[in-house]
């Protein structure tokens, strides 16, 4: 991706952070927050989109139910009841998470309601069961600081968590309802101008800033950001949800900003074209005259008893494969929208003849619908009844292309930092009171006690891990940035290991493990804390540690235990080693006899491998120092 600027296209940006809080409950019932993938209870529902209070529809809903979804959801009773299921009312909001707020809000400056109305936000993607999340502003204002860039907030609000998508299959979309109900914060910042590479400082001051008040949840789901971005030309805010790593953020606003600029780009081409569409399009059925195209995807959509339709726009050619930046394209935009509706894409006559279909197929289909060669096309397969709703949208969004420029969409963020239509933006018809639970009263004193029991700031804490556990700087941040601070502080108290090799395992092993493609949600925080307790018993060796997490991490084993029995770990004594390391270095006289002293650094390989985990590298490296020179003394 090439640079651009971001300062010539005066790009702004705006964070929304989303935090699960660390309460025993619930929001709204007395459920446990804990994952689970075991459920008991399965029922379906089917949700319509309806009118708000001001008698609107709201843009998003109105076209997320042109999906028509099915929404199965599962359930345990062991973290959801019938207040998830939509059987039962709300309960009285949890003391701790709003204690939690109202903490959050004044580390972070911000301007405190004396009183909080829980409002409905319209959501009918299945995520709730009740078609809506419930929220509340806490407060307003405030501000931190990012090392020297002062950061403004908008908004915080506590919400309740949506449901854990399961998967989506054609009409049909399953959620597990564990995670929804969990009470989180959404943070948003004032937009900001600053250098891309400034971004993910900001971002990540927010998040220790939160992780230092030590009542968040930490790993994997428990903290998304997203994402908003504009340029000057355009003027229009394009929300990007699910950045999951800070990583991320600088190439999602770059390609967001470019997709955004090209997209004007492509609107002046758009002006500069006398076009029109067929407004017969969506009769345009070409399926038997694709009968014996070669295209592999055409073929499998008719045996689906899908449909081949056809899309014509006059004087349009060229437009639809015009990009104005890398991989900013009109034929992308479209694509994606038809994504959501669960059409696999589209062809668009820029990028034929290709994709098995070929240039007979084109001369066919253009005399057959008289098109001219300075006409464009979309081939598209669909199910009959879906087509009209597409090729309505596909025209809608390339004439909002022409006139507006930028459609006003919320787009998701990609692993490789691009962006893809999720669903139009929300309008203000979405949110309405909440007619279950009353206002809440915050006091004056309850404020000003939350004020005088403020908890330590990230670089305090930084520095109390540095001289309790006597660990460097570099370690200390590693370990309270992660999810493992907790268990780390844990293993240490209880054992006599020594606290930077206990950091070191959690921080470096594990990750590393895991960028070797392992699951590190199969090791347990009791898998952990066991092989440190064998450890320190002297049952194994602490070149055991990353075997066995290895093991329980690639799904062999559950236990540590088990993980012990199929790696074959089980410390060796002295006598053995001293036998083992004796007839290495006989084997290996030549070596010895070439490199002396310096043989240590090869054999020291061999011994490793061979004994893998059963003994300490230390010990091996001196009992094969002095094999070495024994056996120097002998040639």
């Amino acid at each position: 991706m090439e640079k651009i600027s971001i300062k010539n296209l005066g790009v702004k940006v705006g964070l929304e952070i989303h935090q699960q809080l660390a309460t025993n409950k619930k929001l709204f019932c007395n459920c446990k927050p804990v994952e689970s993938d075991e459920y008991t209870i399965k029922f379906q529902r089917k949700l319509r989109v309806s009118k708000s209070e001001l008698g609107e529809f709201d843009p998003a809903a109105l076209f997320e139910s042109t999906k028509s979804k099915t929404i199965i959801y599962y359930a345990n009773p062991q973290s959801s009841c019938l207040v998830e299921q939509d059987e039962e009312p709300p309960h009285e909001l949890d003391n701790d998470a709003r204690k939690i707020a109202l903490i959050i809000s004044s580390i972070l400056n911000a301007n405190i309601f004396d009183e909080i109305y829980p409002m409905r936000k319209t959501v009918i993607d299945g995520s709730n069961t009740t078609g809506f999340q419930r929220t509340m502003l806490i407060s307003q204002g405030g501000f931190y600081k990012a090392e020297e860039i002062k950061i403004g907030i908008q908004s915080i609000c506590l919400e309740e968590d949506a449901a854990k998508i399961l998967g989506d299959e054609g009409s049909v979309r399953k959620y597990g309802l564990e995670r929804l109900g969990i009470p989180l914060v959404e943070i948003a910042t004032e937009p900001f101008e600053v250098e891309l590479g400034q971004i993910k400082k900001i971002a990540l001051a927010l998040g220790r800033i939160l992780r230092a008040t030590k009542k968040v949840r930490r790993g994997l789901g428990s903290i998304r950001q997203d994402v908003n971005v504009s340029i000057k030309e355009g003027g229009v805010v394009i929300e990007v949800k699910g950045v999951q790593q800070l990583e991320q953020l600088e190439k999602v606003v770059e390609y967001e900003a470019k997709r955004q600029h090209g997209l004007l780009l492509i609107s002046k081409k758009l002006r500069e074209k006398n076009w029109k569409y067929d407004e017969e399009s969506d009769k345009n059925d070409i399926t038997e005259l694709f009968s014996k195209c070669k295209s592999k995807i055409i073929q499998n959509a008719i045996k689906q008893n899908q449909k081949i339709f056809v899309v014509s726009f006059r004087n349009l050619v060229g437009i639809f494969g015009y990009s104005p930046y890398d991989c900013i394209r009109l034929g992308k935009e479209i694509a994606e929208l038809v994504r959501f509706f669960g059409i696999g894409g589209i062809f668009h006559s820029d990028e034929l003849p290709n994709y098995g279909i070929e240039n007979l197929d084109i001369i066919n289909l253009k005399e057959n619908l008289k098109i001219s060669d300075n006409d464009a096309f979309l081939i598209l397969a669909a199910p009959v009844e879906k087509i009209h709703s597409v090729v309505n949208q596909i025209i809608l969004r390339i004439e909002y292309i022409k006139n507006e420029g930028i459609p006003i969409d919320t787009r998701l963020a990609t692993q490789t930092g691009e962006t893809k239509f999720l669903r139009p933006r929300p309008g203000a018809a979405r949110m309405y009171p909440e007619t279950d639970i009353p206002p809440i009263i915050i006091t004056k004193k309850e404020v000003e006690e939350i004020q005088k029991n403020i908890p330590k700031s990230w670089d305090e804490s930084i520095k109390e891990l540095q001289t309790k556990y006597k660990i460097n700087p570099q370690l200390a941040e590693q370990i309270f940035d992660s999810k493992y601070i907790e268990l780390f502080e844990n293993i240490v108290e209880k054992t006599r290991i020594n606290p930077t090799f206990v950091a070191a395992v959690l921080c470096s092993s594990i990750t590393n493990l895991e960028r070797n493609g392992l699951d590190s949600s199969l090791l347990k925080d009791e898998n952990i804390i066991r092989s440190f307790e064998l450890l320190e018993d002297k049952k194994i060796v602490k070149e055991s540690i990353e075997m066995i997490f290895e093991n329980i991490m690639s799904g062999k084993s559950k236990t540590t235990e088990d993980a012990l029995k199929n790696v074959s770990i089980e410390a060796v004594d002295e006598k053995e080693l001293e036998k083992i390391i004796e007839n290495i270095v006989e084997k290996n006289h030549e070596i010895i006899r070439n490199q002396k002293e310096r043989a240590i650094g090869p054999l020291m390989g061999i011994i490793m491998k061979e004994l893998r985990g059963k003994a300490a590298g230390e010990t091996i490296n001196n009992v094969l120092l002095k094999n070495i020179r024994k056996k120097l003394k002998s040639i």
